[in-house]
């Protein structure tokens, strides 16, 4: 599904992604650990050119997302993301529209004018983040009256209404309860039938519940990647094992 070869990436004169060769199955969820600022997140934002946003940011080596260079010259940002969509660390919907509107911006951004789909889409994207029963008496209500983790979720639904083939998650639950942790896993395991997921966390337990695979970044570069069972139980690397053991990080 993606694939990185020989990926680098600066922010200005510091390299922080250091030639990044990986390849992530569809499918499947893909976790990211390591400790901060070991640029699992940039790596993260480089798979959908959300790094680009960041001034001074530049890029080098090849990403392709279903076989197509995402960083060819003629490739437009906006059509990338689309395929690829994204959720952030803390819950961020449209804070002046009602969580039916949440959902459906990004349809009506790109034409979608009939009521009828739109509703039918809105409902659908919000039972698949399990969150339609929840709100379905308060779609018209503000989005910010949501808890944090309704919130997340709803983030999720209006990610999923716009079909993404990818979907990336960076610290998708730092920010929330237990509960409500869980149920974004329980959210996640459910949607890798359908969607290739790739989630930064900070969490080795959340790594180990929820992800088929594991990627271990350290200073910029990606030390080991493999079976998230065989990075937990039989690290290769002595760097990973004393990250996983809470050696260091």
């Amino acid at each position: 599904m993606i694939e990185a070869k020989q990926l680098n990436l600066w922010y200005g004169d510091f390299h922080a992604v250091k030639d990044i060769n990986i390849t992530i199955e569809k499918n499947k969820v893909t976790a990211f650990i390591g400790p901060s600022g070991c640029g699992k997140s940039t790596f993260l934002r480089a798979i959908n050119r959300m790094h680009e946003v960041i001034e001074g940011a530049k890029v080098g080596g090849q990403i392709t997302v279903e076989g197509e260079d995402i960083y060819r010259p003629d490739k437009d940002p906006v059509t990338v993301r689309h395929k690829i969509g994204m959720v952030f660390q803390k819950p961020n919907p449209f804070p002046t529209m009602s969580i039916y509107d949440n959902v459906a911006a990004g349809l009506r951004l790109n034409g979608m004018r009939n009521k009828k789909k739109l509703d039918e889409v809105v409902e659908k994207c919000l039972e698949q983040a399990g969150l339609f029963e929840e709100v379905k008496d308060r779609l018209n209500k503000n989005a910010m009256g949501l808890s944090g983790g309704q919130q997340q979720r709803l983030c999720i639904a209006r990610t999923l209404a716009v079909e993404p083939h990818v979907i990336l998650m960076d610290e998708p639950t730092s920010a929330l309860d237990p509960i409500s942790t869980q149920k974004v896993e329980e959210l996640v395991t459910e949607l890798k039938k359908k969607y290739t997921i790739i989630m930064v966390t900070h969490n080795m337990q959340q790594a180990a519940r929820v992800s088929d695979y594991t990627a271990f970044f350290l200073l910029g570069e990606l030390v080991e990647f493999d079976e998230t069972e065989a990075i937990f139980t039989n690290p290769k690397d002595k760097r990973t094992e004393d990250y996983i053991s809470g050696r260091f990080g």
